[in-house]
């Protein structure tokens, strides 16, 4: 009896509170969810700052893996295409990467003419230049600045110092070559693979719908904007070359091509486009062909980044303009050139992971700059203030009616 009794005791730790009885169950207080959530969300804090700096770390690795990837996603339908009308699955592949990296090498030998171009064009505007770096050394130094500042500012005038860091921001002729063999080799690679991809995505379809709709439209959307923006940079390029020849402004290949990298860069690629020919063409003829160099560059950047793009593209993109700005510091930082040139598609890779592939995860999409739904939301409301702001001066004008036709005082 005693032994049976001694089982049934409970022990020091599992002592019941005062009141409750021995048939009770025994509640166990759980951590409130606030403490996971916050948990959660500094190990992922944690964790993306540790790829972040890890990306930075191989950003020449990292930059052209990547855009490899963007070329490969951008060159499958051709590749597809072909296939179709029954040309081999090996020689599809192989005249898809032969072509891209035809356009790669030409587009690099256009880059290297380029900077040949501006490397001859800066001693004709030597003296010009030096000038200029010493007025404002003169004004920086009268505001207060110290000496070590001044001669810095002065030194970054100097002709035989801009080409060097010019040259730098694309890197080295080494760098540039490592660059194309890891994009050729990860072409060759990525569009082997992407043979296996339409088998392999209905394979997934039944047990991961979800993630096979976000990299469907992940493609797509990637697709649709590099197209259309490539196109369009060539048309903006091509009419800035154009006008800038018929200006007279010197450089004008140079700054046509500078036109046709800066349109992948949102709302920053027009300002770094516009400062070189406006500057040269200051050196060149004053303000009375500055000016008109300015009034060019935004007409053409508007018609086109504003009025044109956004309806080729559509809601291809869906980032708030906040986002999209914050989006090309950041990936300029991480990868350097590359990573503000694809920084757009690199965003919507994120978004892919973390968001569209993730059902619970859907309500971000309107905060982050899918606003369809928002505008059409924006609309309804609009129309009901509209309606009660008639509805109100319809009743003020009834008021001041009724108080006319009101008998006055005796």
């Amino acid at each position: 009896m005693w032994r049976r009794r001694s089982r049934t005791r409970p022990r020091a730790d599992q002592t019941q509170p005062a009141g409750e009885t021995d048939g009770d169950a025994a509640v166990i207080a759980s951590p409130p969810v606030s403490s996971h959530r916050t948990t959660s969300i500094l190990i992922g804090l944690g964790g993306a700052t540790v790829t972040v700096f890890g990306l930075a770390a191989i950003a020449g690795i990292a930059a052209p893996i990547l855009l490899a990837l963007v070329l490969t996603i951008c060159a499958h339908p051709v590749r597809r295409g072909l296939e179709r009308r029954g040309v081999p699955r090996g020689l599809a592949t192989g005249s898809v990467v032969a072509t891209v990296f035809i356009v790669l090498a030409a587009f690099v030998a256009s880059l290297g003419l380029a900077l040949g171009q501006f490397a001859a064009l800066l001693p004709q505007f030597a003296s010009q230049l030096s000038d200029i770096g010493t007025s404002v050394a003169d004004w920086l130094a009268s505001a207060g600045f110290g000496s070590t500042q001044v001669q810095a500012v002065e030194a970054s005038f100097d002709p035989s110092n801009l080409v060097p860091v010019v040259s730098g921001i694309f890197g080295s002729i080494t760098n540039i070559t490592v660059a194309l063999v890891i994009v050729l080799t990860m072409l060759i690679l990525m569009a082997a693979d992407a043979g296996y991809l339409p088998t392999l995505l209905r394979q997934l379809q039944h047990s991961r719908p979800t993630l096979v709709e976000a990299l469907t439209n992940f493609a797509s959307s990637v697709r649709r904007y590099m197209v259309a923006t490539t196109l369009l940079g060539i048309a903006q390029g091509v009419l800035n070359a154009i006008a800038l020849v018929a200006l007279g402004v010197p450089g004008a290949f140079l700054w046509g091509l500078l036109s046709f990298l800066c349109s992948f860069i949102p709302n920053v690629g027009y300002f770094i486009a516009i400062i070189p020919p406006t500057v040269f063409a200051f050196l060149t003829g004053g303000w009375e062909l500055a000016l008109p160099v300015i009034v060019i560059y935004a007409i053409v950047n508007a018609v086109v980044q504003s009025i044109v793009q956004p309806r080729v593209v559509g809601n291809a993109v869906a980032l708030s303009q906040s986002l999209t700005f914050a989006s090309v510091l950041f990936w300029a930082i991480v990868l350097g050139a590359i990573g503000a040139i694809l920084a757009i598609p690199l965003t919507l890779l994120i978004r892919t992971i973390l968001v569209d592939a993730d059902p619970a995860a859907a309500w971000w999409r309107p905060l982050i700059g899918d606003l369809d739904e928002t505008r059409t939301l924006m609309k309804v409301e609009d129309a009901r203030q509209r309606a009660l702001r008639k509805a109100g001066r319809a009743a003020k004008a009834d008021q001041g009616k009724a108080t006319k036709r009101a008998p006055g005082p005796a």
